[in-house]
């Protein structure tokens, strides 16, 4: 039985990878979050999931359900997804990136500068959290320097 619910599980995430690709967010988000419940389920209350997925796997499916609820604007919300990520698995640098971007957007420069500085720590040939860890300086010495 065990050997089903994980070929399920692989199943549905790799269902949710090809509408997520072909911009069937709906359906790929209503995948992801059955792939993510049933691992969350397979663990004890309080506890990190524990089961035949991998934690790459996990990752992958909390990141790009925050992807998601990114496109919608819903950005706590996607920030919630990509913050499960990193606690999943802390040495996928996509969600800092991917969490970096908003809390730029939302104004909140010396967060972002953390996620962008902990993307380059992981993988320094990220082109692009380099270009955002530098946008996000010199707007922050901007806001700085307008607030006086």
């Amino acid at each position: 039985m065990e050997g089903q619910q994980g070929q399920d599980s692989h199943a549905t995430l790799a269902l949710a990878q090809a509408r997520f690709s072909t911009g069937d967010y709906a359906e790929a988000e209503a995948l992801y979050s059955a792939y993510i419940r049933r691992r969350a389920c397979a663990a004890p209350a309080g506890a990190a999931p524990v089961s035949k997925c991998s934690p790459e796997d996990l990752a992958t499916a909390y990141n790009n359900r925050g992807q998601i609820k990114y496109f919608r604007v819903d950005f706590y919300e996607a920030m919630d997804d990509y913050t499960s990520a990193i606690e999943v698995q802390p040495d996928f640098e996509v969600p800092y990136y991917n969490r970096g971007l908003i809390l730029y957007r939302l104004g909140y420069f010396d967060d972002a500068l953390e996620d962008f500085k902990k993307v380059l720590d992981l993988n320094p040939g990220f082109q692009d959290a380099t270009l955002s860890l530098k946008q996000t300086m010199i707007d922050k010495e901007e806001k700085q320097r307008r607030s006086y």
